[in-house]
């Protein structure tokens, strides 16, 4: 994971590319932005990144809830800040509850790079962030997938865990039959080789399960650490960025190794963490090991086949930043997307 040391292409861009959702989908492979974002984790533990926590905005006259998410990169000589609302309105409109937008610019010179659209970007660097976790905690001998939510970025997980674990069987439940029965058609058009399985319960998906990813914007924790087995690998990252929403109870949280993207932003944000400590079931010092330690050995993962390992993310800027830059590369080999002049 050396530094990318081409950045000069960040110094002084002429145009700003803006980039739109249409845009964007297929422009970058789930394997490029898995060692995008490995990089970009270990550039965080080796201080060549910085990931402060997130300014939260809400007024009392909304619901709603505004995060402004900020990052800075030498690797790719560029900083970001995404805007996040999270509007738990917006699905009685039909709408997505969770919408952004993202700024590149230059670390040099300050110069806007890129501006894009948030929603395809954060779903496929959410599943790499999974699959990260998932290559450097999770026993290798790990087989079965089993996933708790069976929506976008379900699919987006079962792509992203097959470039680093030998799955075999994927294992999937959803409190919609439609949504499995979504997810199933997708799954065996886009990997031919999987039969996924519906489970009856969330229970059953980690009864079967090496390796499970909770999915769900879930206030209330459905998961119980009852149902953990020895040597599993969770992946908990469906819980919107709220200090009062969890998936996982406190049951679970004590009887994992718990690590994270970000301690400064699982602090902020992190319902399953925070909940947890306050339940008296953890202290912060007992989940304080960031995945970026992890890959740089600078602190250990995975000590046995028989423990309990469990990744909680809450999603960071750094990561928006490294999959923003391979987007805007990408794109501009392709000419894709309008390039305007701000400056004018």
């Amino acid at each position: 994971m050396e530094a990318d040391t081409s950045t000069d292409r960040h110094l002084s861009p002429r145009t700003t590319l803006v980039l739109s959702k249409s845009e964007i989908e297929g422009l970058v492979s789930m394997a490029q932005v898995i060692e995008a974002v490995e990089a970009a984790h270990a550039d965080m533990s080796n201080g060549k990144a910085a990931q402060p926590a997130a300014v939260a905005m809400k007024l009392p006259s909304g619901s709603g809830a505004f995060l402004a998410m900020p990052a800075l990169a030498d690797r790719q000589g560029l900083a970001v800040v995404k805007l996040l609302a999270d509007i738990p309105d917006n699905p009685g409109r039909h709408l997505p509850m969770q919408r952004s937008v993202a700024l590149l610019v230059s670390q040099a010179t300050g110069a806007p790079v890129a501006i894009f659209h948030g929603q395809i970007p954060t779903r496929i660097r959410t599943a790499a962030a999974s699959a990260v976790a998932t290559r450097h905690l999770s026993r290798p001998d790990s087989r079965v997938l089993g996933l708790i939510g069976a929506g976008d970025l379900a699919v987006e997980h079962v792509r992203a865990i097959r470039e680093v674990r030998g799955i075999e069987r994927v294992v999937v439940w959803s409190r919609s039959a439609a949504t499995v029965a979504r997810f199933i058609e997708r799954v065996e058009r886009d990997c031919p080789d999987l039969v996924p399985e519906g489970a009856a319960s969330p229970q059953e998906v980690f009864a079967a399960a090496d390796i499970v990813c909770t999915l769900t914007p879930s206030c209330e924790p459905h998961v119980k650490g009852a149902w953990f087995k020895p040597g599993q690998h969770i992946n908990a990252v469906g819980a919107p960025p709220r200090p009062d929403h969890r998936e996982i109870d406190s049951a679970g949280m004590a009887r994992a190794r718990v690590f994270l993207d970000s301690v400064p932003m699982a602090m902020h944000d992190s319902g399953d963490l925070l909940l947890a400590i306050a339940d008296g079931a953890i202290t912060a010092e007992q989940a304080s090991t960031e995945i970026g330690d992890v890959i740089t050995g600078a602190a250990p993962g995975r000590t046995s086949a028989e423990e309990i390992t469990l990744f909680n993310s809450v999603g960071l800027a750094v990561q928006d930043l490294a999959i923003g830059d391979l987007i805007v590369r990408k794109a501009r080999e392709k000419g894709v997307g309008k390039e305007i002049d701000l400056t004018a």
